[in-house]
């Protein structure tokens, strides 16, 4: 089975940076699934929140298959996430502090199949953080094309 599905929160690396990542699974509905297998998915604000002592992923869009009935699935609901006790206790205490979030940076499967959600302790990025990261960005490829000439 090849398993080429690698969709990504493109902007949770510039607007954030990553303390802790976890892979979680994620419970879907047979057309969601179909729908991710095919690359239909959008993760551009997804973030996680805390319910009842469960982990949901917010504003993961999956679009609805393309061949689904009248049994297809709402698009932009909440979905669970599924993670260990143990580390959705450390998730919950750590989210609690100020400054600190839950994002989701990427969904893919898995070799058996499954489907997988990319999750990452993240503390928010200062408008200069982000212009010192593009400034050497921009050094960088700089430096590149001098290398190569």
């Amino acid at each position: 089975m090849q398993n080429n599905i690698n969709i990504r929160n493109k902007k949770a690396g510039f607007n954030f940076t990553f303390i802790e990542k976890y892979i979680a699974g994620i419970k879907l509905t047979g057309t969601e699934i179909k729908s991710i297998r095919s690359g239909k998915a959008n993760m551009g604000d997804s973030y996680c929140i805390f319910y009842n002592k469960e982990l949901f992923i917010r504003g993961l869009s999956i679009s609805e298959y393309s061949f689904g009935t009248h049994v297809n699935h709402d698009p932009g609901q909440d979905r669970k996430l599924l993670l260990n006790k143990r580390e959705l206790k450390k998730l919950e205490r750590k989210s609690t502090v100020k400054g600190l979030t839950i994002v989701a940076i990427r969904i893919f499967i898995n070799e058996r199949g499954w489907a997988k959600v990319e999750i990452a302790l993240a503390k928010g990025k200062q408008e200069y953080d982000k212009r010192e990261e593009i400034k050497n960005k921009d050094l960088k490829r700089d430096m590149d094309r001098v290398r190569k000439y």
